[in-house]
């Protein structure tokens, strides 16, 4: 998802997203685990989601939203 999507969003959809991303982390994470995991690239995908929605939730909640 681009930044501009996410910057669109409240903080409400964000944290609900976030969430999302974090179940879906530890979704691939046990499939790794278990030699299910069929692409290994998705785990670095969600990582940098994740990354990138905290990032913008901290400037939501501190008011440097970069417009």
């Amino acid at each position: 998802m681009k930044v501009s999507e996410l910057r669109a969003k409240t903080l409400a959809e964000l944290e609900a997203q976030l969430l999302t991303a974090k179940e879906e982390q530890f979704n691939l994470r046990m499939q790794k685990t278990m030699g299910q995991l069929e692409n290994p690239s998705r785990i670095m995908t969600v990582r940098r989601e994740i990354a990138k929605i905290k990032t913008i939730i901290t400037e939501k909640k501190n008011g440097t939203e970069v417009k």
